[in-house]
């Protein structure tokens, strides 16, 4: 059976470069712990709160973080590989460059969120809260972004092809040399009101 910790509050524990295996936390605090370049695979966070936590270089695997909330984390070159994050929040965080590639990320809150020249690839996003959210320069391949907040958006550059963009306003976002394939073309031509014939 997985190790399971309830409501219980770490501050200041040095936890560089561990190993978090098959671990579950249930309403746990985390207060300025450092986890810098620790590996996190198969354990389960659920409405665990992160406060100033060092996520730097951090890489998660099969992980699950539900209704989890993020303040002023740093997650500099942390990496997200099939993981479940559904209805997580950041808070100004230091996101970046964040890799996500596969998993969950529904109903995650990262409004106004520095996202510059991230990554995300088939990643779910379904009803995510992007409002804001600086995207130049990213990539979102193959994301569901259905249902999304985009409003207010920078995507200036970024790699968008294959993403779900039926919730995507063009005239809503800063979407200056942004990159789509043919099919997203013909959905935001239909957003603009033009009829294809």
């Amino acid at each position: 059976m997985p190790e399971t910790t309830e409501d219980a509050t770490f501050r200041d524990d040095d936890w560089y470069a561990d190993a978090l295996v098959d671990r579950h936390f249930v309403r746990c605090s985390f207060q300025r712990v450092d986890l810098t370049e620790a590996t996190i695979r198969g354990a389960t966070f659920t409405e665990c709160s992160f406060g100033r936590v060092a996520l730097n270089a951090s890489r998660h695997v099969d992980s699950a973080f539900i209704r989890c909330a993020f303040r002023r984390c740093n997650l500099f070159e942390a990496e997200f590989v099939g993981c479940k994050l559904v209805g997580s929040t950041f808070q100004e965080c230091d996101l970046r460059p964040l890799r996500v590639t596969g998993g969950d990320w529904s109903f995650v809150a990262l409004p106004g969120a520095d996202l510059r020249g991230v990554t995300f690839a088939g990643v779910r996003m379904r009803e995510a809260d992007l409002t804001g959210a600086d995207l130049t320069e990213a990539t979102v391949t193959g994301v569901d972004l259905s249902g999304a907040q985009l409003h207010a958006a920078r995507l200036v550059r970024t790699d968008l092809r294959g993403s779900d963009l039926t919730a995507l306003d063009p005239t809503s976002v800063q979407r200056a040399g942004a990159l789509i394939d043919a099919e997203q073309a013909v959905v935001l031509a239909q957003a603009l009101g033009f009829e294809i014939r």
